[in-house]
């Protein structure tokens, strides 16, 4: 199993980290928040989890440890593959997804695309005692506040990442606004990968 991969960021896509390893480029499928951390040019170090498939094999990359454990997992309840775990993972910290299921938050869990009302009941119950305790000391309100307070943040970093000018990261940011503040009447976090395809895709129009 690769472990991770450290050295220098050699592209960047809305999913996808190129990391030059010993010459080699490797393809990291990563959240849009840990995208958001990555620089073309600079150093970079992820814990990896590597799928392997009939067919394919994926390297999946992460912050730290943390998520990467938290990534698999997830993957032991059934019907919950590496995209589900890593759509989870976008949508919440890990500690914010120990809290949920400690506290049996189907909400929190319906926040993720994919996930509906049974799924996430049934999730409840296969992930009960296996993410274990929160990591950090605040509350759930202390995660989710964190976390509703720095989607525009998060947002206008991996644009920039992404080589847009500060300008055209500030102007999409602009426009899924409403969309992030529909999420916010609704009592749920900002979807940041929604919130992220939407704005590339408002920044494709207008190039």
């Amino acid at each position: 199993m690769i472990a991770f991969v450290s050295g220098p960021v050699a592209a960047l896509a809305p999913t996808t980290a190129v990391v030059e390893v010993g010459g080699v480029g490797m393809a990291v499928q990563c959240t849009p928040g840990t995208l958001a951390g990555l620089r073309v040019g600079q150093e970079a170090r992820l814990a990896t989890s590597l799928v392997v498939r009939e067919d394919s094999l994926t390297l999946y990359g992460f912050a730290d440890d943390d998520e990467r454990q938290i990534f698999e997992l997830l993957q032991t309840a059934s019907g919950v593959g590496p995209r589900l775990a890593q759509a989870m993972l976008a949508v919440h910290s890990p500690d914010a997804l120990r809290v949920a299921v400690s506290t049996g938050d189907e909400k929190a869990l319906t926040a993720v695309p994919g996930i509906g009302k049974k799924g996430a009941q049934k999730l409840l119950l296969e992930l009960k005692d296996r993410l274990g305790e929160p990591v950090a000391t605040v509350g759930w309100q202390g995660v989710g506040s964190a976390v509703t307070a720095s989607w525009s943040d998060q947002l206008h970093a991996a644009l920039i990442g992404l080589g847009y000018a500060t300008r055209e990261a500030d102007d999409a940011v602009a426009l899924v606004t409403p969309q992030a503040e529909a999420a916010l009447a609704e009592g749920a976090q900002p979807p940041v990968p929604r919130l992220l395809r939407a704005a590339l895709q408002s920044l494709n129009r207008t190039r």
